[in-house]
């Protein structure tokens, strides 16, 4: 159990029949009145947020969350299939929870998957991706002095912006957590 009072960003908490991961807090001693909890915390099922005021006292259980590296398989055009490399079984999960991961995603790549109580309910992909670039219109001379981006498109299907000086076939590598090109490969 956690009081409202011990909350801290990242930590998941069971309330409301929900998984709840708390994503901002805010200790308020107001003049009159009592001190209480001023929290953002996001529905990790559904991803819903909710903004909250708890009495510091409240009581919360903590929400065990298990995460295992698991390797993606393939895509059946309905259902992505991942196996854990430990003891080879296989999960399929439908486009909901994994739509934020795949786009960075090939065959045979690892993704980290949220577990609770059993059940998987999140993939991550790993936070620094190398991918080719399939879709991109030619850079001109000469208009390398703004900065310009362009967009792209990856081999896995993620939209990026890319500086004008990448081409069709070059590696570049993304951060996943922003969507970002960081640097040619």
């Amino acid at each position: 159990m956690i009081t409202a009072s011990d909350f801290k960003k990242g930590i998941t908490i069971s309330w409301n029949n929900g998984l709840w991961l708390i994503v901002d807090f805010q200790h308020v001693k107001p003049g009159k009145g009592a001190a209480f909890v001023r929290s953002k915390l996001k529905n990790i099922i559904t991803g819903a947020i909710r903004e909250e005021t708890f009495n510091p006292t409240e009581k919360f259980p903590l929400a065990r969350i298990e995460t295992k590296d698991m390797q993606y398989l393939y895509n059946d055009g309905e259902l992505y299939y991942f196996m854990d490399p430990e003891t080879f079984e296989q999960i399929p999960l439908n486009h909901d929870a994994v739509e934020d991961a795949i786009i960075y995603l090939k065959e045979n790549d690892f993704a980290q998957m949220r577990f609770y109580e059993g059940k998987p309910f999140e993939v991550s992909a790993p936070n620094f991706v190398e991918l080719e670039i399939t879709e991109t219109e030619p850079g001109f001379k000469g208009d390398t002095a703004t900065g310009a981006n362009k967009p792209a498109i990856t081999e896995t299907g993620a939209k990026i912006n890319v500086p004008l000086f990448v081409e069709i076939g070059d590696r570049v590598k993304i951060d996943t957590r922003t969507g970002e090109y960081l640097s040619r490969v």
